[in-house]
């Protein structure tokens, strides 16, 4: 579920480019120049809290994407900071939701399971259910409603564990949507994944035994081994 994000248009409002005589737009200032009392002093006095994270993440961001020989101004980093909560964590634009970009520092965390809202896990098998049949057991990209699921289980859960829901619900679809090949197979061993999936194929499945079936192996989930001994 990560995302690249352009910040073109909050740059082109924050940044200018030296003209021939060396003088900036009017109310910019040098990058370079960010940290001086004066343009210090013009933050403050335009209700810029220049200690807070959110501040300090928009200025981070900005200065990754620029030189200290390119301007900035008072507007273009309030636009930026609208980017980042008070913790100075960004603000996803499509859920408006933070705790879901992918950095450096949780990449390696995200990849865990949790416990996620028994509420969400019967959304994301009744979708999934609704797109096999719908599509033949086709993952079409186009039509597919998966991304709302994942949006409303990331408003139930905290912020930090955002990205670890996500981990686990694909997890869980994953399983959800292998039960359904399953069934579909074994209903007829000559369907193939575009065809009508075999009628009732999939009456006899629900979420409960679906996750019945699976045990917890690492990061991930598998099937339960079955001791088949006498």
């Amino acid at each position: 579920m990560s995302r690249i994000t352009d910040y073109s248009f909050l740059f082109q409002s924050m940044f200018g480019t030296k003209s021939t005589k060396g003088a900036s737009a009017i109310g910019s200032f040098q990058l370079s120049q960010l940290n001086s009392n004066s343009v210090q002093a013009q933050l403050r006095a335009a209700g810029i809290d220049t200690n807070s994270k959110q501040y300090k993440a928009a200025i981070k961001q900005m200065m990754s994407n620029a030189n200290g020989a390119m301007y900035g101004n008072i507007q273009g980093i309030k636009n930026l900071m609208k980017s980042y909560d008070k913790d100075g964590d960004y603000i996803d634009p499509t859920t408006g939701l933070a705790g879901l970009l992918v950095t450096e520092e949780n990449a390696g965390s995200r990849k865990c399971i949790i416990t996620i809202p028994e509420s969400s896990k019967d959304e994301m098998f009744e979708q999934t259910k609704k797109e096999f049949l719908r599509e033949n057991g086709v993952l079409n990209g186009d039509t597919t409603k998966r991304s709302d699921v994942y949006t409303n289980m990331y408003h139930k859960v905290q912020k930090n564990d955002r990205l670890a829901a996500g981990y686990t619900m694909e997890q869980y679809e994953r399983a959800y949507r292998r039960a359904f090949l399953d069934a579909a197979r074994k209903a007829d061993p000559k369907w193939e994944i575009g065809k009508p999936v075999p009628s009732r194929a999939l009456d006899g499945i629900t979420r409960e035994s679906v996750e019945s079936t699976l045990e917890k192996s690492g990061s991930s989930f598998v099937k339960k081994s079955i001791d088949v001994s006498i």
